[in-house]
């Protein structure tokens, strides 16, 4: 399992994932989902990864290695790409660059070619920008209306993005709301847990402005768990209680 989420605000953007594998009960691993492709002063893109470990690490070493264009016949890579619009072509087509060597294999042992991938950032001359790839190669693109994306276990920290965010929240509100989101995600599906991945770009700088691992035990995201919880306690009993009361069913 996993749970990653992309936030587009006004002043830059959030990606936050989660690290945890589990391929059964007994078999809990730690792999990184969260990739960085950077060029500082050029572009700054970060790639979230969900579904299945194997195809998502081909589909991530295809983007390192780089994809033959099939009109021009140049090898490009995810630091070649001239927009980001480009960019996220160019992982579609490292989606079906996987399926085409291993898609029969998969399917022969009954494996779901399972994968989905949200990829954000800035390249000179353009504006930050956010998007989620499917497992057929297509994308769909963040919008001001809805500026976040998630992907994986998506469900149970969707409601604090709703309700919290829009695309004038602040960087750091934005960085803060995602990890309450995943926060949420941890408290009620196990198959996603730390250590945390988090980056983070201000809006034209062209270079992340803060890439962070959070481990077990730190103690700002101990304690910012801690207020969450107290303060969902303290809204719900200061909320009046219902006027609804026991009586004759008509």
């Amino acid at each position: 399992m996993t749970y990653c989420a992309g936030i587009l605000v006004r002043e830059g953007l959030v990606m936050i994932a989660d690290t945890r594998t589990n391929a059964g009960l007994d078999n809990v691993s730690t792999f990184r989902k969260l990739h960085l492709f950077e060029r500082n002063g050029e572009r700054a893109i970060a790639l979230a990864t969900a579904g299945n470990l194997s195809i998502s690490q081909s589909v991530v070493s295809f983007l390192h290695e780089g994809i033959e264009n099939p009109e021009t016949g140049e090898i490009e890579t995810l630091l070649q790409a001239p927009t980001m619009f480009r960019a996220a072509q160019l992982v579609g087509r490292a989606v079906h660059k996987v399926r085409a060597v291993d898609g029969v294999s998969l399917d022969e042992a009954g494996v779901k070619f399972d994968v989905s991938i949200m990829i954000g950032g800035q390249i000179k001359g353009g504006a930050p920008r956010l998007f989620m790839l499917y497992a057929a190669g297509n994308f769909i693109e963040c919008g001001i209306e809805t500026p976040y994306l998630q992907i994986g276990e998506h469900k149970y920290g969707k409601p604090i993005l709703d309700r919290a965010v829009t695309f004038n929240t602040s960087l750091n509100d934005a960085l803060k709301l995602g990890l309450i989101s995943m926060d949420s995600t941890m408290r009620s599906n196990l198959g996603v847990g730390l250590p945390i991945d988090i980056v983070t770009m201000k809006r034209d700088a062209l270079e992340p402005d803060l890439v962070h691992r959070i481990e077990a035990g730190e103690p700002y995201f101990h304690d910012l768990r801690e207020r969450w919880s107290a303060a969902l306690r303290a809204a719900h009993i200061a909320i009046p209680q219902p006027p609804y009361h026991a009586g004759p069913r008509p």
